[in-house]
């Protein structure tokens, strides 16, 4: 059995970071440190350790002298997170089928059957589980740099998914992609779940630079 201390400032840096994938501290917004350690009854001390690992996560930003700020959506982020993705996941998912042992497949199987059941809940927790299912697919590698590549990239992407998300009828087409890849995986075939995984990252591009696009 194993325990898992979280300190006051693991609970704040879920707590902002939650706010942030739900909008509630907006793009480009400053964080105003005093208000919100008063909100959430808090010394500033864990409130900048959570503000630090924020920054390191690609949701904040800060400006020398002027503190905090939320990271902007961009196009320009979307192009690169994505290339990125598809330079590196469709492959390493593909490679990690054909060696995943039955615990990884079961940790999948939980990471997918998590993944449905937040798909009825709020946009956030979709977005969070929606990451471990795809690190989960990849994680059976053993090959940690690019896991740790993925991961770095499936949070970078977490409030873009939320984005892609909020039209009707976008979470019913991840669902039927979703499923359509997890099967291939567990069936190890690994040339379906390269084609899969690829089709599904450029579907997911397509739109999010339809809905970034800048005005006319």
């Amino acid at each position: 059995m194993s325990i898992v201390v979280r300190t006051l400032s693991d609970r704040v840096f879920e707590v902002v970071r939650e706010q942030i994938l739900k909008g509630r501290l907006r793009n480009g917004e400053p964080i105003r440190q005093d208000a919100l350690a008063t909100e959430l009854g808090i010394s500033k001390i864990p409130l900048r350790e959570a503000l630090a690992r924020l920054e390191q996560e690609g949701l904040l930003i800060n400006h020398p002298n002027r503190g905090y700020y939320v990271q902007a959506m961009s196009r320009e982020q979307v192009d690169e997170i994505y290339a990125l993705r598809l330079s590196i996941e469709p492959q390493a998912a593909a490679y990690a089928s054909s060696v995943a042992t039955d615990d990884d497949r079961a940790v999948a199987m939980r990471a997918f059957g998590a993944l449905d059941t937040a798909a009825h809940s709020n946009l956030a927790d979709v977005a969070v589980r929606n990451r471990e299912f795809h690190i989960a697919l990849v994680e059976p590698g053993r090959r940690p740099l690019t896991t740790q590549l993925v991961e770095r990239l499936e949070v970078l992407a977490e409030r873009y998914v939320i984005a892609h998300l909020e039209p009707a009828g976008r979470d019913a087409r991840a669902h039927i992609e979703h499923q359509a890849l997890f099967n291939a995986w567990l069936e190890r075939d690994k040339r379906k779940v390269e084609k899969l995984l690829k089709e599904h990252i450029q579907g997911t591009l397509k739109d999010l630079r339809a809905q970034l696009k800048a005005p006319d």
